[in-house]
């Protein structure tokens, strides 16, 4: 424990997650070619839904991305409004963007999903309005950041938008449960065997995998760039970005 507690001061993080970015990143590219490789390539048609059902691949990884990222973010921005620690709160600001990408990119490829298969681009169904609300959190938290210039109120203000928030996450995940939905229930599950052939299930959990890397890899290299703008002043960053 006290070793990982040594990360915590910004200035011993910044040289870490420079070190790890790299591997991420490459990571994430590999992971990714495989899993397209098999979604694309090697899993078999739907028997209902035809080629159509492929996107599921990027959809459904997006999907959960979106909401798990946000959790991550309300925990981290909880610990910096609770114990005021910096480093906390920059990786709660660092996610927020990335999150925000993969609730966009699953309501796309949803949209893109449902057109073949409900005939329509968009209904006013649970789990997409609540993704849908999902995003504005996500635009709401960044922007309630950036308007306000002084980064501790910021970070107090933005924290108490992301804890609120969290609440609409297992609204989003339990939608299909509560209300009748157009979309079905979980293909895979913890208590029951997936409801999908093992090779669609192995490309999708490569693609996860994948995404799992790429949002660490992208907010270690937005935290950086973050430390550096609110550690400007401190005699150390004079020697890192040199």
């Amino acid at each position: 424990m006290n070793r990982w507690l040594h990360f915590a001061s910004p200035q011993r993080f910044y040289p870490l997650a420079g070190r790890l970015m790299p591997w991420l990143v490459v990571s994430a590219a590999l992971l990714a070619l495989a899993g397209l490789a098999i979604g694309l390539l090697i899993a078999p048609s739907d028997a209902q839904q035809g080629e159509g059902y492929r996107i599921i691949f990027v959809h459904v990884p997006a999907s959960w991305m979106s909401m798990f990222i946000y959790l991550v973010m309300a925990f981290w921005a909880g610990v910096g409004l609770v114990l005021n620690t910096r480093l906390s709160s920059m990786m709660a600001q660092a996610l927020a963007p990335t999150g925000a990408m993969f609730a966009l990119l699953s309501l796309l490829t949803g949209a893109l999903w449902g057109k073949p298969m409900w005939g329509a681009w968009w209904v006013w169904d649970a789990r997409l309005t609540s993704e849908l609300i999902l995003l504005f959190l996500y635009l709401g938290f960044i922007a309630l950041y950036s308007s306000i210039e002084d980064p501790s109120r910021a970070d107090r203000a933005s924290a108490v938008l992301a804890l609120v928030g969290a609440v609409n996450v297992p609204i989003i995940y339990f939608s299909v449960k509560w209300w009748s939905t157009l979309h079905q229930g979980a293909s895979v599950s913890l208590t029951r065997s997936p409801s999908m052939a093992v090779t669609m299930l192995w490309g999708m959990g490569i693609m996860v995998l994948a995404f799992w890397a790429y949002a660490i890899a992208v907010a270690l290299a937005r935290v950086r760039c973050i430390i550096l703008e609110r550690e400007a002043r401190a005699e150390w960053v004079k020697y890192a970005v040199e």
